[in-house]
């Protein structure tokens, strides 16, 4: 059963990662008492990369044992391995080349140059096999139970590469699907499908700056997934939106009232 969002604003972006940041490192040391490795579900964006920087310099991320840790990508960029496109490549330049975050186990999403070539359709389909072989022993037969999902959100409402009323919002074929013609360049993606997100536990969704006020407000205000997909996104044990105040200046009184300073 999917869990209702909470939600958990902070005074601004910093203050956004470093809550974010801490929360992960907690997450990811529970979900390995309870079931020796850790599932962690990461995406692109300028929020999560400041994510990415507090980890890197938290004096707590010792806590976790990152050997134990399956590190997968919520969409990706079908463009080459080496281009600046790529999701994978800032959290790797920020945190998987170097230790202790080296040793955990990186799932990538396949690349335009990689053993698919112009193959979308395999590749996504390569990806959800890799989802069922990356199976701990209490998970289900389509994947990982993620610990964690993190996902940014559009100004559009988008989350992962699902955007509003695009086939990929209608299309429960897998838990990963092939994204053509993204309304954002470049037009070839693959995604984690609804399915595919909401095999989480959590979910949290990251949305920081008035850019992506609207979008929060809608997606909290009860809009549907296809119209704003990541009101769709719902973890299995919790969903949990953390926003910063800018985020959070469309939200009706009814759904957080900021304190007067």
């Amino acid at each position: 059963m999917a869990a209702q969002p909470e939600l958990v604003v902070q005074h601004d972006a910093d203050d956004l990662a470093a809550d974010v940041a801490a929360r992960t490192l907690a997450t990811l040391t529970h979900a390995q008492h309870a079931r020796g490795r850790a599932a962690l579900v990461i995406t692109g964006g300028s929020i999560m990369e400041a994510v990415w920087r507090e980890l890197a310099s938290s004096s707590a991320n010792g806590a976790v044992d990152w050997s134990r840790v399956d590190v997968f990508w919520g969409d990706e960029r079908y463009v080459p391995s080496d281009s600046p496109d790529r999701n994978d490549r800032p959290a790797k330049a920020i945190l998987f080349d170097h230790a202790p975050f080296s040793a955990a186990r990186l799932f990538p999403m396949p690349a335009s140059d990689g053993p698919y070539g112009a193959d979308l359709d395999a590749a996504a389909a390569a990806y959800a096999d890799e989802l069922v072989s990356a199976r701990r022993p209490d998970d289900p037969e389509e994947g990982p139970s993620f610990d964690v999902v993190l996902l940014g959100v559009g100004p559009d409402g988008h989350c992962a590469s699902l955007f509003p009323e695009h086939p990929g919002v209608y299309d429960n074929s897998s838990t990963v699907i092939a994204v053509r013609n993204s309304p954002k360049p470049p037009p070839d993606r693959i995604s984690l499908s609804f399915d595919g997100l909401n095999m989480a536990r959590e979910i949290w969704v990251v949305a920081s700056g008035e850019g992506k006020a609207e979008a929060v407000a809608l997606a909290l205000g009860g809009a549907g997934r296809t119209q704003i997909p990541s009101a769709g996104a719902l973890g299995t044990k919790r969903t949990l939106w953390l926003v910063d105040l800018a985020a959070a200046s469309k939200l009706p009184g009814h759904r957080y009232n900021p304190p007067i300073a």
